[in-house]
């Protein structure tokens, strides 16, 4: 391995594909276990695409852009472990009887190929794909190969036999929940989850009724039925996923939140669970979170910023004090884009502590504090013993109050640097927001570096997106009236890829308010909200409904997408 990876950066810098610079940037920041390309690659110095092609050119091998899963052979795939296939990034995709057909994202990497040789006991052709496009396809294969639906487990049960689950579970949960793995409300749950992972879901929500029990995800931000259990199936159900996340069985009155880590198709999954009681049952919603997929998200090359953005945020958050504000709606990505930046700036020579509510993602060489209210450990109080630890670096999950915007502007007024959250529709309304909680302008002025609004808008499927010509109204709505358009604007139509909703993944839309003396001035004055946003306009500064039009013209999202996403922009 270690000859194969010199060989490797050596034609990396042969062909010019990066630069020795960026080679021994990677280099530094490659953590143990981490390959070389795909620090590279989180860096933007390498592009996954190029960096195939170029490799299946250079070892005269075919390129494979995309993996089909239709037409892989399942009898393959289960020959081989899946942690072995995303250890080596390979898959195997087909056979002729003689030879079998090999993804790989490393044909540097002689020995795994070998091993196959073995296994099969026939020659392997390799392929080249992008690594990101293997991986995405091993988890989707393995997951096909070894997971049952919802839907199938639905059908599969005999309704008798959840009849006797469901009474015994209401008479004594605990006992039949450690006994047979094989009980239907266990294969459901289970079931339920892999569907949700292999749904891409963030959550999933479980809905009692008078005369109903609803299952949804949430996929994208949307939800979206996915089965109606008969309602008589709710208690065992619930009792069930309390169990596998430590909560009270027998405490149906009052809300409860509980953690469930599990393992789903060679992927590790946290689930934050919450119940809470209504007239009609409890009501479950499970928070999913792929804490690979997570280490991907929190890096800023990826969340979709536009570029003079992304050097600009690349700028402000390596500064040494001063208080950084993201502000947007719940869902809207912010507190992602915090982690991202805490990312882009964590070394070890930087003392970087948290508190937050709840801590969503671990990062390492980062001290993350868990507010509870329950012994007074609010996010002020938190931030004072902060403080006190001779911080560098401080992330308060949000402001809510007073007392905390006192204490984060005061740290970042002492040559600490702060981010945050603040709940404001744009950028230009965090500033007055946080006069209106008592702060004196000067202080404000004087503290705050920079305010990023966000959004995450829905990303048009790929598979089956469909060029139209939009109208003249349509254009006008979005900014773009009497504009030549150079590029085609899509529509979603949808697909098996997509769910059918014509959509997959989200990206993020941007404005970023960076302070100057104009914007210090305004603040000193009081000036509201519009009066600010009116001067930023004014230099060119980019907002929401310019960022998200720039999103349409590339191909990225759709029109109806932007104008749901930005309802207030367009009022």
């Amino acid at each position: 391995m270690a000859t194969a990876r010199k060989s490797f950066e050596a034609i990396l810098l042969d062909r010019s594909w990066v630069s020795a610079q960026d080679l021994e940037k990677a280099r530094q920041r490659k953590k143990p276990g981490q390959e070389i390309a795909d620090v590279l690659v989180d860096m933007g110095a390498l592009e996954p695409q190029r960096l195939a092609r170029a490799l299946a050119q250079e070892y005269g091998f075919a390129f494979q852009a995309h993996i089909d899963l239709a037409t892989l052979e399942n009898e393959l795939v289960a020959k081989v472990p899946i942690n072995y296939a995303k250890k080596n990034r390979l898959l195997p995709l087909a056979s002729d009887g003689a030879t079998v057909v090999v993804a790989i994202a490393d044909p540097a990497n002689y020995e795994p190929l070998d091993d196959l040789h073995v296994l099969f006991g026939r020659a392997i052709q390799p392929v080249v794909a992008p690594a990101e496009v293997i991986n995405e396809a091993i988890n989707r294969a393995y997951d096909q190969a070894v997971t049952t639906t919802a839907h199938d487990l639905m059908i599969d049960l005999e309704e008798e036999q959840l009849d006797l689950v469901a009474n015994e579970l209401a008479s004594e949960p605990r006992d039949l929940l450690e006994a047979d793995d094989a009980a239907p409300i266990i294969k459901l749950v289970n079931g339920l989850l892999s569907q949700a992972v292999k749904d891409r879901a963030s959550d999933i929500h479980i809905e009692v009724f008078d005369r109903d029990l609803v299952v949804r995800f949430r996929v994208d931000g949307m939800l979206y039925d996915l089965l109606t259990p008969p309602k008589r199936f709710h208690a065992a159900i619930a009792s069930r996923i309390k169990v596998m996340s430590g909560l009270n069985i027998a405490e149906k009155r009052l809300p409860q939140d509980g953690r469930i880590r599990v393992r789903i198709a060679g992927r590790d999954i946290d689930i934050r669970v919450s119940t809470i009681p209504t007239a009609f049952g409890e009501r479950i919603v499970l928070r999913l979170l792929d804490r690979a997929q997570a280490l991907v998200d929190v890096n800023l090359d990826r969340l979709g910023f536009s570029g003079d953005n992304l050097e600009k945020i690349d700028r402000l958050i390596r500064q040494s004090h001063g208080i950084i504000l993201a502000t947007g709606p719940t869902g809207s990505g912010k507190t992602t884009t915090l982690y991202a930046a805490l990312s882009r700036i964590n070394s070890p020579e930087k003392n970087i502590i948290t508190i937050e509510d709840p801590i969503e993602y671990q990062l390492h060489g980062v001290g993350q504090m868990q507010v509870s209210p329950k012994i007074e450990l609010t996010f002020a109080n938190g931030l004072r013993s902060i403080l006190r630890q001779d911080p560098d670096v401080i992330m308060v999950g949000e402001i809510r109050d007073s007392e905390t915007a006192e204490i984060a502007i005061q740290a970042a007024l002492t040559g600490h640097l702060v981010f945050s959250t603040l709940h404001t529709n744009d950028s230009f309304g965090a500033l007055t927001r946080l006069i209106d909680m008592g702060i004196e302008p000067f202080l404000v002025s004087s503290s705050v570096l920079a305010v990023l609004a966000q959004r995450l808008v829905r990303v048009v499927c790929p598979d089956c997106r469909q060029s139209y010509q939009p109208t003249e109204p349509e254009l006008v709505r979005i900014g773009l009236g009497g504009m030549r358009l150079a590029s085609p604007i899509y529509r979603p139509t949808g697909c098996k890829s997509c769910r059918n909703t014509g959509y997959r993944g989200r990206t993020a839309i941007t404005e970023l308010m960076v302070m100057d003396d104009e914007i210090r001035g305004l603040v000193m004055q009081k000036a509201d909200g519009s009066m600010i946003r009116r001067a930023c306009a004014a230099k060119g500064m980019k907002i929401l409904r310019q960022d998200g039009a720039e999103r349409v013209l590339a191909g990225q999202t759709t029109i109806e997408e932007l104008l749901r996403v930005t309802q207030e922009d367009f009022a």
